[in-house]
């Protein structure tokens, strides 16, 4: 479980040192930072995937995601990182060389670390990058001695992506399998034409896509080897006295909704956008095999206020099995999380266009320190 996430200079996000516990709820007005904190969280996930320097590029490059107000001067630098209590991982991002390079929108990683334990210090360092090179601390060696990785890294490669030999470099492969397991949903898609409306070819499917196109097979998995009856329970307290059914023709899928006083049931191109919607977040939440991590973004777009208890109560079922983090516009929605599990409140406000966590000081903040440019 993280217990800490720290970004400096992403966006309106200058430098905030954010407190995570088990369930994690962030609000705040429109353009309060919301956004750039799950987006931040995104970028770190995409850090173990070696994506993180694309997707600053298509938002514009460095020089348009950085803190951009008064006392932002000084050499371009974008740090994000995390940190439980076995691991912590931080990476610097910086701008190319001039001169070396004509893809300049494409930032550089300038510093990487991952430790042990919650704060960054020298002994519980276990892997720092040095340039191309890698210095990983050798475990196995009662001197507690350091050995480089032969891989050379490339400015825009992550060590976390690159190193994955597991003799030589198990806690990077250990933590890299971790933070690709994060799963993000954000606006799966509910129109006319969204692919969970569609018969679909079904195989198991314990993790519901980010598309939702595969609902029919999520669900299906869930009645056959995850907990059917909190998906029927969780159906009933949205929309009492219905039950989903999955219809399978030709080895196509398609979800249907059966209520009262219906004739018959009703199929997934008939169903309203939020009823569609609530059967995603069940079909997600639901799952057999839990993230370590699950990033939900405004869970409650779509949904008639009506549905917010209901959505709280699976949210709260959920951070049983997975740490969460949701972002949310809805004070109903906050509320009724609150009433139902021990929830970390993270309130965000903007302030000379920074963003900060309502009632935090500095001797609130979580210990954080990143590590140091070569």
């Amino acid at each position: 479980m993280l217990d800490t996430v720290a970004v400096e200079n992403y966006r309106s996000l200058r430098r905030l040192v954010v407190p995570l516990h088990r369930c994690n709820v962030v609000t705040g007005p429109n353009g309060s930072g919301k956004s750039s904190l799950y987006r931040a969280l995104r970028l770190l996930a995409d850090s173990a995937r070696n994506g993180a320097v694309n997707a600053l590029a298509r938002e514009g490059g460095l020089s348009s995601t950085m803190w951009a107000g008064a006392g932002g001067r000084g050499p371009a630098s974008l740090k994000l990182g995390f940190a439980g209590e076995d691991f912590g991982y931080a990476v610097d991002f910086g701008m190319p060389v001039p001169g070396r390079t004509v893809f300049n929108l494409d930032p550089e990683i300038k510093a990487e670390a991952v430790w042990a334990g919650p704060v960054l210090r020298p002994s519980a360092l276990l892997a720092e990058r040095l340039g191309p090179a890698v210095r990983l601390r050798d475990i196995d060696d009662d001197s507690a001695g350091w050995r480089t990785s032969p891989a050379g890294l490339r400015p825009f490669d992550s060590m976390l992506s690159e190193i994955a030999d597991p003799q030589a470099a198990p806690e990077l492969l250990a933590l890299r399998e971790r933070v690709r397991s994060w799963r993000f949903y954000d606006h799966v898609r509910t129109d006319a034409d969204a692919p969970a409306r569609r018969p679909q070819i079904g195989t198991r499917t314990p993790v519901l896509s980010h598309d939702g196109a595969d609902l029919a097979a999520a669900l299906q998995t869930i009645a056959e080897i995850g907990d059917a009856a909190a998906m029927a329970e969780a159906v009933d307290d949205a929309f009492p006295g219905s039950r989903v059914e999955i219809d399978c023709t030709d080895a196509r899928f398609e979800v249907t909704l059966r209520q009262p006083g219906m004739l018959r049931a009703l199929t997934a191109a008939e169903l309203s956008d939020g009823t569609l919607r609530y059967l995603l977040w069940v079909a997600a939440l639901l799952t057999p095999r839990p993230a370590e991590l699950t990033v939900l973004n405004e869970p409650e777009a779509s949904l008639h206020p009506d549905l917010l208890p209901a959505l709280a109560a699976l949210i709260a079922r959920s951070s049983q099995n997975s740490q969460l983090v949701v972002v949310t516009h809805a004070a109903a929605l906050a509320d009724g999380l609150r009433d139902r599990c021990d929830v970390n409140s993270i309130e965000l406000a903007k302030v000379l266009g920074e963003t900060s966590i309502v009632g935090q000081g500095l001797l609130d903040e979580p210990p954080w320190h990143w590590p140091a440019r070569n």
